[in-house]
Formats: C-alpha cells, structure tokens, sequence
C-alpha cells in the first residue's frame, strides 16, 4: 500500500473522532444552557429575578459552609 494512502485513512479516522467530540460538547453545552434558561423562566414565574439566581450561587461556598459548621 502507498503511504500517502495510509496516510490518507488516518487523517480521515482523526478527523472524524475530532468532529464526534466537537459535536458531543456543542449537545452538552446546548443541553446545559437549555436546562438554565428553564430554570430561569420557571424562578421568573415564581417572581424571582436573574439577579437573584446569581446572587445565591455566588453564596453558595458561604451558605454551605455555614450549614456545615452549625451541623456540629
């Protein structure tokens, strides 16, 4: 077999394994911005605000050890 041929097949089986990992994080990261826009939506019904959403996960190291200390 030449080699530009076998050089050929190997770039083609790369290329493919690079496009199948591209496309799995573009569905992950569609996936997970999905579940935050419902989220949101649903917090929004419920009266909250995006502000607050954010407000709380940026407490969440501080809550967390808060709930953990006054455990013991």
């Amino acid at each position: 077999m030449p080699t530009n041929f076998l050089i050929l097949i190997a770039a083609i089986v790369v290329a493919l394994i690079v496009f199948r990992a591209l496309l799995s994080l573009l569905k992950t990261a569609i996936s997970t911005a999905v579940a935050i826009f419902v989220i949101v939506v649903i917090l929004t019904i419920f009266g909250f605000s995006p502000q607050d959403l954010l407000h709380e996960v940026t407490n969440l190291p501080q809550t967390l050890k808060h709930l953990v200390t006054s455990g013991k």
